[in-house]
């Protein structure tokens, strides 16, 4: 659980480290604020796929013991390198735009790699999830039947 923790709020600093950035980087350069810039959305993806997704993440844990299989080990580093890889992406394809240079086909495809990895990696939270969640439940339902069983009186 402090893994989590420690990712959601280091996801927070430098969310709110994109913003500023994105505030100052494009004020240096005289970049026309009504003009669009992948720059403006780092700091909104990190605080959303970062810091509050991995908040709720970790209340799930906290509800579930979710932590400590291997589905939801591979899920966290996984989704670290998609949030990683993606928001990376942004700031260089976002810097690119505001110095008035083109991007090209690489960033989006390093970018496009983040998303698969977030994809995959949510996908492995919800299986590791529904382990928990499904097969919890039969366990705990067969445990109060066989403490109904043995608790009722013989005839």
């Amino acid at each position: 659980m402090k893994k989590i923790f420690d990712a959601a709020f280091t996801y927070m600093i430098i969310g709110v480290l994109s913003g500023l950035f994105y505030r100052e980087f494009t004020k240096a350069n005289d970049f026309p604020s009504g003009e669009f810039t992948q720059l403006g959305l780092v700091h909104t993806h990190l605080l959303t796929l970062g810091f509050i997704v991995l908040l709720i993440v970790l209340a799930l844990d906290k509800v579930f013991g979710l932590s400590g299989t291997k589905l939801f080990s591979w899920f966290f580093w996984l989704y670290n390198v998609g949030v990683i890889l993606t928001a990376s992406m942004m700031v260089w394809h976002g810097s690119l735009t505001v110095l008035g240079e083109e991007s090209n086909a690489m960033i989006a495809g390093i970018a496009g790699l983040g998303h698969i990895a977030l994809s995959v990696s949510l996908v492995l939270f919800f299986l590791a999830l529904r382990k928990k969640v499904v097969v919890g439940k039969a366990v705990a339902d067969k445990a109060v039947t066989e403490g109904a069983e043995a608790t009722s009186p013989s005839r």
